[in-house]
């Protein structure tokens, strides 16, 4: 019997089950899509690196799975209060008739397991579904070959999905009981006869909390996107802390502030339904100013990851095309004591290291270049910028502009070599000339100012002045990004051999397609790894090196890349589902409630039409308002991320903010015209 009230209850209240149902689905269907990708990718042909990659990144997800479920939880959990909301007066029925809380509990109890079954059922197909497109899109990420694809459903993501939604499931079933039984009839029975107070807040108290409010958050905005200067963890907090609280008050005094405002314009107030729909409006945000915060946050959060997240990929991928011109970067120094506290890297020679084991690295390169670098004792950038640091520095985004590094040298014919090898363009320099290489985030652009001043260095018992008012943009070491803080090229005359630094091998394998060059590279590697671990520096030196290659370089790359792309995606698609369906929700709660109130617009004359403009514009402005307030906080949250991610990002964030922007408009907008048409089909209910 129970059963068939449910289904029957189910089927009469589709229109109020829809959000929920839906918002259920989608959890269900990512939940599996992202926890099923170990398993959707075990067929994948792939390196041993990437396959380690894969796996870390199949950890992060099931780590991040954890927070995802109490965030869907707290969903479910904030629906099923709207769902038992609409139908107190079915509840006060079911009592009048002599059904028990008891039994009216179980009948809850019932319908969330029809309703959970059919959420997991058509969420978990939907998901192995679109889980194999998943695969698809791993598989080019990782450049894998997919010759032994085949349909695969995961079976541990199935049990983890059943396991978290049964438990949120169960929750709800214990907060419904708990509910009901303390539940009265008279108050279910006046359930719809309360309505919304409207406070009216004193406006010029409004007034002077929102232009607080706004001033604070514009110091927060200015202390974590401009103020890079005096930037430092306690400031950071601080700012963070203060643009907390004043989203809060903003909303709070925009509560109050609207319709007085509004009713201040007569041409405006009076036109139309504008005064009832600027009424209502006020009355939800006035109730709302919690739930407003913190979606605003979240939608503050899913924008900023989004976007950085996309940017990150797609600046390591273009790094490594534009910062590794060659197959193999490898580099060496011994570290010699002279007896003092000082202690200094002078050269020895990659082909000592070699000769040891009876071994020439150049057997394995078909072009290459071997050189090394020069160091000046104390000369760092600030040595070079002098007392114009802070007129250079200030209002820069770099994070080098906030620090002080060394600054090597190279010879001429030893850049040139390397940027013919490179493929890049190669320079002149007179007697008494130098110039600059630099390519790190920001760094060109101040050099560029000191060498507009002809400013002179001297340096090896030489004084020098600039050959060119630019920096070259360029490095003579391969990396994955732009690294190079600055590098000044001198005539080789102008420098000794006593001042040598580090030993420096690039160079390209003599294979030419993938397969020899993945096999070239492991012989590279061996014989790099065998000769450093086997050799011996004598007199009691230490040494140190280090090997890098093109194909580890784009590896990395993409394993990074994918790590934040799927990670920023599942946070921000659940953040954004979170962020709808809790403003659907009371939005749609709100229009049931207010159902007499359209009853009486009607016997009044009002027109259809006009009741349906008015309910698009309160809940466009419902939808609006945390979007806007989001968008602002992320264009100063993005900024002060620039900063921190110097070492991985290079690209700008156009392409991944229209990207976000399409993925907001699709689920954030999707809710959006579901609530319209959902609020437009309760109010006719009563029509």
């Amino acid at each position: 019997m129970l059963f068939k009230i449910s289904l029957s209850n189910i089927r009469k209240s589709i229109k109020d089950y829809a959000i929920y149902f839906f918002t259920l689905v989608l959890g269900v269907a990512v939940f599996y899509i992202f926890n099923a990708i170990e398993t959707q990718t075990a067929f994948l042909r792939v390196s041993d690196d990437q396959r380690e990659l894969i796996h870390i990144l199949t950890t992060a997800i099931s780590g991040v799975s954890v927070f995802i479920a109490v965030v869907l939880g707290l969903l479910i959990v904030y629906a099923s209060r709207f769902l038992m909301k609409r139908r107190n007066k079915e509840f006060a029925l079911y009592m009048m008739l002599g059904m028990s809380k008891r039994k009216i509990s179980a009948l809850l109890l019932c319908e969330t397991v029809i309703i959970g079954i059919g959420s997991l059922f058509v969420g978990l197909m939907i998901g192995i579904g679109l889980s194999q497109v998943m695969s698809a899109v791993v598989a080019n990420m990782f450049e894998a070959d997919m010759n032994d694809y085949k349909f695969t459903v995961s079976g541990s993501a199935i049990t983890k999905t059943i396991l978290y939604f049964g438990i949120m499931y169960a929750v709800v079933m214990l907060r419904s009981g708990f509910v009901i039984s303390k539940c009265r009839l008279i108050t279910l029975m006046n359930s719809g006869k309360r309505s919304e107070k409207i406070t009216m807040k004193n406006p010029w108290l409004c007034v002077i909390v929102f232009l607080i409010s706004a001033a604070v958050l514009i110091w927060a905005y200015h202390t974590v996107g401009w103020d890079f200067e005096h930037i430092n963890e306690k400031r950071i907090g601080l700012a963070i802390l203060a643009g907390i609280v004043s989203t809060f008050f903003i909303f709070w005094s925009v509560s109050g502030m609207l319709l007085r405002v509004v009713m201040s314009a007569k041409g405006v107030y009076h036109r139309g339904l504008n005064s009832f729909t600027f009424r209502q409006i006020s009355s939800k945000i006035n109730t709302t100013i919690a739930s407003m915060t913190v979606i605003c946050l979240m939608l503050f959060v899913t924008i900023c990851t989004l976007s950085t997240a996309f940017t990150i990929r797609n600046s390591l991928n273009k790094g490594v095309e534009d910062n590794f011109p060659v197959d193999f970067y490898g580099r060496f120094s011994l570290h010699t004591h002279d007896g003092t506290d000082d202690s200094s890297y002078r050269t020895g020679n990659i082909d000592d290291v070699y000769a040891q084991q009876n071994m020439s690295i150049y057997d394995d390169f078909d072009e290459y270049c071997h050189f090394h670098d020069y160091n000046e004792s104390n000369f760092t950038f600030d040595t070079f910028a002098g007392d114009r640091k802070a007129e250079l520095t200030g209002g820069s985004m770099s994070i080098y502009a906030m620090m002080n590094f060394d600054i090597s040298f190279l010879k001429l014919s030893d850049y040139n070599a390397i940027m013919e090898l490179y493929g890049q363009k190669q320079i002149e320099l007179g007697d008494g000339e130098y110039a600059v290489s630099a390519n790190a985030a920001g760094l060109p652009a101040m050099y560029d100012k000191l060498l507009e001043d002809s400013t002179e260095i001297t340096v090896f018992g030489n004084t020098l002045k600039p050959s060119s008012e630019k920096c070259i943009i360029s490095s003579f070491y391969p990396d994955i990004q732009a690294s190079n803080t600055g590098t000044i090229i001198v005539p080789d005359n102008a420098v000794s051999e006593k001042y040598r630094g580090v030993d420096y091998f690039v160079g390209n394998y003599k294979a030419t397609d993938k397969n020899g060059r993945e096999a070239a590279e492991k012989t590279a590697r061996d014989n790099w790894n065998n000769v450093m671990h086997r050799y011996q520096s004598g007199a009691g030196n230490g040494f140190m090196h280090g090997l890098e290659t093109r194909i580890e370089a784009a590896s990395n790359a993409i394993g990074i890349g994918a790590l934040v792309t799927f990670l920023g995606l599942y946070i921000g698609f659940i953040f954004l589902v979170s962020c709808g369906a809790i403003l659907a929700l009371k939005e749609l709660s709100e229009s049931a409630d207010s159902m007499p109130r359209y009853t009486m617009l009607r016997k009044l004359g009002v027109e259809e039409r006009e009741i349906s403009r008015s309910i698009f514009r309160q809940s466009g402005i419902f939808f609006l308002l945390p979007l806007l307030l989001a968008c602002l906080h992320s264009y100063a949250g993005m900024r002060f991320a620039k900063i921190g991610l110097d070492l991985l990002v290079t690209d700008n964030y156009t392409k991944p903010v229209i990207f976000t922007a399409i993925i907001l408009i699709a689920i954030y907008g999707g809710y959006f015209l579901l609530t319209f048409l959902g609020s437009k089909a309760i109010v006719k209910e009563q029509k």
